[in-house]
């Protein structure tokens, strides 16, 4: 299979008119079947609805045909083409770019590489930009759907940046193209009647813009995360997430995921990373999810349930924090046994069960027992003194 990509005005990649008009067989979606002349005997196949489970089928049916399918720009841009090599192989799948609408955005927007960050909304939450805020940051959003404007305006607005300048660039490269400046809280009012389809948005923040959310550094501030006090607090969950060293692509189990707080610094330190988040309580396991999407990493996945049982089946591990639950049957024994080699795993303790069981851990397997204490200001009187927070004993191992 060849796939080919095709811009906005219907220009083909370079020197592929002819692998276009002697394929057997020409997919793509409707938009980009309409932009080709047809060809006499060709067989034109527009993508199934829905796409993921038709695929596997008809790309058998399809086998042994010169097949060529059509994709916007640069089909391994959040398109069609990442999807076709992952299910048919990098050997039989060859791929032919025509210039993406990230090259077309940079240039209309004057923006380098290295000067801006590409976030995919295609299929995707459009909280995954709020990650990206910082002072001056410059983000270039791709869409899929014409409420997105109205619904990446609100975000921001309510996450206090309402004065982020959001350009949208539509049908970049047609004869349609358009541009059109407003800030988020303008775009939260625009309707998607009144949004091209096809659009890019430049989103730039002021260089005043707020920082305390702003770190990919653990170590949030407390009251970032929406608690009820069951939270690995800042100074805690910076030594934790040290020893967990999250690292792209990798995964974590969150358990005992109380706030989530833990677990969502560990996806706000790439982009790639993923955590499986497992809690008892049904309200703190919606405050989790609230709490990712704030935060800007509304792909983390909350499992309701107790462990053990709520392990079985998960995706396995390369890193485990324990910040509750420590004690209960088969809990770190199942977590051991389910990490990955190389695998890290923390476990904190604030009761003398749980250090007890810590300490023998630490007794048979080894790795780094650490009691941390931690205190902080407040007034007392007129005066200022020290209190202390409960002190934390933290069991880390590598495997």
């Amino acid at each position: 299979m060849t796939v080919v990509g095709v811009g906005a005005d219907g220009v083909l990649a370079a020197g592929c008119e002819a692998l276009v008009r002697e394929a057997d067989v020409l997919m793509g979606g409707r938009r980009h079947l309409d932009l080709v002349p047809e060809v006499e005997g060709q067989e034109r196949r527009p993508w199934p609805t829905p796409l993921a489970p038709s695929l596997p089928g008809l790309l058998e049916e399809l086998r042994g045909r010169r097949v060529v399918a059509l994709a916007s720009g640069d089909p391994m841009v959040s398109g069609i083409g990442t999807t076709l090599v992952r299910a048919l192989g990098t050997e039989a799948v060859r791929v032919v770019p025509a210039v993406s609408s990230v090259a077309l955005a940079r240039a209309r927007m004057r923006w380098s590489d290295e000067e801006s960050v590409v976030v995919t909304l295609v299929g995707r939450h459009e909280a995954r930009v709020l990650r990206e805020v910082a002072p001056g940051r410059r983000i270039l959003a791709l869409t899929s759907g014409s409420e997105t404007p109205a619904i990446v305006g609100e975000l921001l607005s309510e996450t206090g940046h309402p004065d982020a300048v959001i350009t949208l660039l539509g049908d970049l490269g047609s004869a349609a193209e358009s541009r059109s400046v407003k800030t988020a809280q303008e775009w939260a009012q625009v309707a998607a009647a009144d949004v091209p389809s096809l659009h890019v948005l430049a989103i730039e923040f002021p260089e005043d813009a707020g920082t305390r959310r702003a770190s990919w550094v653990a170590g949030l501030p407390d009251d970032a995360f929406e608690n009820d006090g069951q939270l690995t607090k800042r100074d805690l969950r910076a030594s934790a997430l040290a020893r967990l060293s999250p690292a792209p692509g990798q995964h974590l189990w969150d358990v005992g995921a109380g706030a989530g707080s833990v677990g969502i610094e560990w996806m706000r330190a790439h982009p790639s990373c993923r955590t499986t988040a497992v809690e008892a309580d049904p309200e703190r396991a919606a405050r989790v999810s609230r709490n990712a999407v704030r935060l800007g990493v509304p792909d983390l996945r909350v499992v309701e349930g107790r462990a053990p049982d709520a392990l079985a089946g998960l995706d396995a591990p390369d890193a485990i924090f324990i910040g509750g639950g420590a004690t209960r049957p088969g809990v770190l024994a199942a977590c051991l046994a389910a990490l990955r080699p190389g695998g890290r795993l923390v476990v904190h303790g604030v009761t003398l069960e749980t250090e007890s069981l810590i300490a023998e851990a630490y007794r048979t397997h080894g790795g780094e027992l650490t009691r941390l204490a931690v205190e902080s200001t407040h007034p007392v009187g007129t005066f200022t003194g020290w209190t202390p927070l409960r002190t934390v004993t933290q069991w880390s191992l590598y495997v």
